[in-house]
């Protein structure tokens, strides 16, 4: 099972920060990979398209209000990989109450492709979305 990570420090509150991402049919509100979501299932399935209008649907599998982060996994996607769990969360930065740090971290099994090409195609959603938090917060 391959895996990656990203984390990037935002300028905003943990609390801010959470209530722009925290929602799982948010990611068109901040990340712009993902420019539409439909929610199913009562909100616990999206159904996400990319700018290539290719689309990606997603079950929500763990959600911690109060710890400020959840976890979903891939149902049907383009990407080459299969058993795909991924976690966003945001964390307070102690003795600084307006700056956060959001971690996205993501696993899974590489299906026609490499290891290398599938953790550098996650990490590159993820530090591509993570780097788009910082202008929208600082807005």
């Amino acid at each position: 099972m391959a895996s990656t990570s990203v984390s990037r420090i935002v300028p905003a509150s943990p609390d801010k920060v959470w209530s722009l991402i925290g929602g799982f049919d948010a990611l068109p509100d901040w990340l712009p990979y993902i420019p539409e979501s439909t929610p199913l299932e009562g909100g616990r399935v999206r159904r996400l398209k990319n700018p290539e209008g290719e689309v990606i649907i997603e079950r929500l599998v763990d959600f911690n209000e109060t710890e400020r982060h959840y976890s979903y996994a891939i149902l049907q996607a383009p990407f080459p990989v299969n058993g795909y769990v991924s976690t966003i969360r945001v964390h307070a930065v102690p003795g600084q109450e307006n700056t956060a740090e959001v971690q996205w971290s993501g696993r899974f099994n590489p299906n026609g492709a490499t290891e290398d090409e599938v953790v550098d195609l996650f990490t590159g959603i993820y530090r591509d979305g993570l780097d788009a938090l910082h202008p929208t917060l600082a807005a």
